[in-house]
């Protein structure tokens, strides 16, 4: 039995992730993690910057990357857009025209992509327009087509040439990439296409899309192909119809020499999906019958629907993480990059985190009175704090603030494991160590092997920390004697996607754009 997953499979993928991020009721995050890569522990090797391991999809390694999350912001629908492949406008490069029937048995005759999406058949210039290939020129003599020599600026409604060189070319201008999706969504290999192209009011978008619209305008065709131009027709120039499942389409047919020259549209016609031009008028004394190939858009017309028309099976997320929050530490360090559906608030097992932000991290308020070597708490290192009749709480620092003496930690479970195989291999300690323990007032002092020691302040239940008479700081989380919790259950939500990279080591001197692909 012989299948495919379609390419509007794909195109409709797309577009119902986002729908599905746009959906009030979901909430979708980006999120950092993995402050601490090269402490050897499951899923993590001390040579992860020279050979960084292939994250696992699987149950076990999703668990643990939920216990590693550092925080993340919410995508919003003014942070996420559909993309197409770039392809630039370069003087004397040749560019296919679209075509409805590019496949295997008829591959674009210059990329020789077996599928439109694939064909270079559109260009973004140099001020960010982009624009469809009507016509390059080709022909049953010239399959591959001319060099492009003038760039499109225009943006009129109609297709047109770019210049006067005669380079064959005609264009269809589509759109503008506006400054701001630039910012977020600009790369080096995709173009974003704008938001709610079906519903969207302004005004270039709008013009494009109803001029783009055959039922209205009865333009749906605009370029019939010369597969092979025949021979012994009438030598005349006359016009004829389009016949098909659609209606209305003209074109006007010279014939020189018995040979079809040329072939323009009057009309373009609506409703097609197919058509043969009707040469019976002119065929009287055809000796090779010619074969002409009316080009069909994939919708109502050219622009009606960029999203089909373009192929948009990729989704590009954008998120900024910068120091305007304490959710944000800059002194973390990060390895890991991902997307989170739908986490749950802290302390309940059912409803849906849906701020702006969240932190993932333990925190505690160190008395300061009694920090000692506060120098040595890297990201990574391994903290301690006996608990008499318990056991030991254990955790890895993600983050220390000197100025407001709040030390924030991740847990994972590296941390419980087989300390020498990093698995649930047995140990004479699996007692002691097989399960996590919580810091507490009620422990000693939390050290670590570099030499760093402090008591917790269990006096502190704020979430603002007075440090002077003028200076007060939101620390984004309620402590209760001296420590707070993550703002989200830990093993809630669904990891969509996982990227991981060499160490990044923020700073407040710089800020984090993080732009996700995903390809459908």
């Amino acid at each position: 039995m012989a299948a495919i997953v379609t390419d509007q499979f794909r195109v409709l993928n797309s577009k119902n992730f986002l729908d599905s991020v746009r959906d009030p009721s979901n909430s979708y995050y980006i999120f950092l993690s993995l402050s601490n890569p090269t402490q050897v522990g499951f899923g993590r090797t001390s040579t992860w910057d020279s050979a960084i391991p292939t994250p696992e999809d699987s149950f076990n390694y999703l668990d643990h990357v939920k216990d590693t999350i550092l925080f993340g912001k919410r995508i919003t629908s003014d942070n996420i857009r559909r993309l197409i492949r770039k392809v630039s406008w370069e003087k004397n490069t040749i560019y296919e025209l679209y075509r409805h029937d590019y496949s295997v048995q008829n591959p674009s005759p210059k990329t020789n992509s077996y599928r439109l999406y694939d064909a270079n058949y559109y260009v973004i210039n140099k001020d960010y327009r982009v624009y469809l290939c009507i016509d390059n020129g080709s022909k049953s003599t010239n399959r591959l087509g001319n060099p492009s020599q003038d760039e499109p600026l225009f943006i009129d409604l109609e297709p047109s040439r770019a210049g006067e060189s005669g380079d064959g070319y005609v264009w269809k201008y589509l759109f503008t990439v506006s400054p701001s999706d630039i910012i977020k969504f600009d790369s080096i290999e995709y173009i974003p296409v704008p938001a709610d192209w079906e519903t969207s009011n302004d005004p270039d978008v709008k013009a494009v899309r109803n001029s783009g619209d055959s039922l209205v305008n009865e333009n749906q065709i605009k370029k019939v192909y010369i597969e092979n131009p025949g021979s012994g027709y009438n030598s005349s120039t006359e016009t004829l119809d389009i016949l098909g499942d659609g209606e209305g389409a003209k074109v006007i047919v010279d014939v020189i020499g018995g040979k079809i020259n040329d072939v323009l549209i009057s009309n373009g016609g609506k409703n097609y999906t197919y058509g043969r031009v009707d040469l019976s008028p002119i065929n009287q004394g055809a000796t090779s019958f010619a074969h002409l190939i009316p080009i069909i858009p994939p919708s109502r017309g050219h622009g009606f629907d960029v999203y089909k028309e373009l192929g948009c099976e990729r989704v590009l997320v954008y998120a900024r993480f910068d120091d305007s929050t304490k959710d944000f530490p800059t002194d973390i360090k990060f390895a890991q990059i991902g997307i989170l559906k739908n986490p749950t608030l802290a302390g309940s097992a059912s409803s849906i985190y849906s701020n702006s932000t969240f932190s993932n991290l333990y925190s505690i308020k160190l008395n300061s009175n009694t920090v000692s070597s506060p120098e040595s708490l890297t990201p990574g290192t391994k903290i301690y704090q006996p608990i008499s009749g318990v056991g030991t709480a254990v955790g890895y620092v993600a983050s220390y603030d000197s100025e407001t003496k709040v030390l924030k930690y991740i847990t994972d479970r590296s941390l419980y494991f087989n300390d020498l195989s990093y698995d649930q291999k047995d140990s004479k300690n699996v007692f002691t160590q097989g399960s996590p323990i919580g810091f507490s007032t009620a422990g000693s002092l939390i050290t670590s092997q570099s030499g760093f020691s402090a008591a917790i302040d269990p006096s502190f239940q704020e979430s603002v920390l007075v440090l002077s008479n003028t200076k007060s700081v939101n620390l984004n989380s309620t402590f209760v004697n001296g420590i707070s919790q993550p703002e989200i259950n830990k093993r809630s939500g669904e990891v969509l996607y996982i990227d991981s990279r060499p160490i990044v080591n923020r700073n407040p001197k710089q800020k984090e754009d993080i732009k996700i692909v995903l390809e459908f």
